[in-house]
């Protein structure tokens, strides 16, 4: 090479100042897919299933008890009932010692065996036979026939509640349900009628998810989520608004403040709402808000995993201890003392100091986003703390405030069947069949949620009784 083509001092400190923030851009890129490959249900907002056969370790902690019954709990052995339905008396033919015959023989003990079974399964025909008979003035007259007798020949009300229960409570399709009650009763019907069946329930239950509404804007705490489906071959939203006795569905195109204002609850709702952080449900200023401390737990796990070697954020781990040591504190006192409300007053103030201590630290590692700064351009950890102090009011919501839960896990819950329903049976084909669906299934998980028979509220639908309708707390 010639001396000429040397490159100069200068071009070279160039060149090496191109190499350094390659090899700094190469090594963040490195970073953030360590920590994408890290990710999973436990430390981040992806579903289970995303996590394949090496799932990762809960962050439940171990109860210390062993499987089945707890120690001193009543057991569920099936028992023998005093009146049964139907009792056969079993005789001996001959002695087994000499072979003589034992009829009129001394019965002197009775050993007594029953068998729980169903009985044979199938439809049972009632015919209502409408007399018409004529006057002496020469008019005739029809008897009236009961309001649901209106074909002659038609499935009554109780089938229709099987069936509308086993395609919205057990996640049934139409073609399984049908199948069922082939198989099982000898009932040969179309899916186009159970159709039929689910949309008259729905509309049936119009007066009772009117009424869980305007409860729920009555409530103290009402914890709201929402979960992405397929309606119509596109993705549509599925929101919850519950408590621990109430459920109310909505499912809408939209996942924010339209869908909220559709389902009518927090834009008249006043109280606490716990949720999990989503921006468009801050929209909404006359309700008090309280984050679900679980996606904290998942997302403080994320940070101290997949931090580097050379930076560990002992804040994280530090932050999700102090979490769950506060709620743990809350249940023991609880357990201690049934009608306890809440800490006392230099318990909170530790509480609280504590958290600031925590959070110093984690700022002296990533201090505060300097004004107009994007947030991408800072790590997730950073972001994370940001969030976590600007909003500590709303993450120690439940310390100050035992009525709040700790998580959302009552939303979560409740929306988790939207998934389970997809899996099963794929998305729904129509919007109005989605509504149809989630109206009813809102129903029904209230029912339950009370303690109500399913299958009687499902069947109040039918025989001319109308929807259940719970009762205020």
């Amino acid at each position: 090479m010639s001396e000429t083509s040397m490159p100069s001092y200068a071009e070279l400190l160039a060149l090496v100042g191109e190499l350094r923030a390659e090899i700094a851009e190469l090594r963040a890129e490195n970073a953030e897919l360590k920590r994408r490959l890290g990710m999973n249900s436990k430390n981040s907002s992806k579903p289970p299933s995303s996590d394949g056969l090496a799932k990762p370790t809960s962050l439940r902690k171990p109860s210390g008890r062993g499987p089945g019954k707890p120690k001193g709990a009543a057991g569920g052995a099936l028992l023998q009932v005093a009146e049964p339905d139907e009792t056969r008396v079993h005789v001996p033919a001959a002695c087994a010692s000499c072979a003589a015959g034992l009829s009129g023989a001394e019965v002197v003990s009775v050993e007594k065996r029953q068998m729980f079974d169903l009985p044979e399964i199938r439809l049972r025909v009632v015919e209502h036979r409408i007399e018409h008979r004529r006057c002496g003035c020469g008019a005739v007259t029809a008897a009236a026939a009961p309001e649901q007798v209106a074909a002659p020949a038609q499935y009554g009300p109780r089938i229709k509640a099987l069936a509308v229960y086993l395609s919205t409570r057990q996640h049934l399709p139409y073609e399984r349900c049908a199948e069922l009650l082939a198989d099982c009763l000898g009932a040969q019907v179309a899916t186009s009628t159970l159709i039929g069946w689910n949309a008259t329930a729905a509309q049936a239950i119009a007066p009772h998810t009117e009424a869980v509404r305007q409860q729920l804007t009555e409530c103290d705490v009402v914890g709201f989520d929402e979960t992405g489906t397929r309606v119509e071959g596109r993705t549509c939203w599925v929101h919850t608004a519950c408590t621990r006795t109430l459920t109310l569905y909505q499912v809408h195109a939209k996942r924010g403040v339209d869908a909220f204002e559709a389902m009518g609850v927090l834009p008249h709702f006043g109280q606490i709402a716990v949720h999990d952080g989503w921006k468009p449900y801050k929209t909404y200023t006359d309700a008090v808000h309280a984050l679900c401390n679980a996606h904290h737990l998942r997302e403080l796990a994320g940070v101290a995993e997949n931090a580097p070697a050379d930076a560990p954020q002992e804040w994280a781990g530090d932050l999700a201890a102090l979490l769950v040591e506060v709620w743990d504190q809350i249940k023991d006192v609880r357990a201690a003392h049934p009608h306890a409300t809440g800490f006392t007053v230099d318990t909170l103030e530790r509480i609280a100091a504590r958290y600031e201590e925590i959070t110093a630290a984690g700022r002296a590692l990533h201090p505060p986003r300097a004004p107009g700064q994007p947030r991408r351009k800072r790590s997730k950890a950073a972001n994370l703390l940001d969030r976590l102090d600007a909003e500590r009011d709303q993450v120690l919501r439940f310390a100050f405030d035992w009525r709040v839960p700790f998580d959302n896990n009552t939303s979560e819950q409740a929306i988790r069947m939207a998934k389970v329903q997809q899996k099963i049976s794929g998305g729904w084909r129509t919007m109005p069949g989605a509504e149809r669906f989630f109206a009813v299934r809102g129903y029904l998980s209230t029912a339950a949620k009370q303690g109500k028979n399913l299958l009687d509220v499902v069947t109040r639908l039918f025989d001319g009784r109308g929807a259940w309708i719970p009762v205020p707390a």
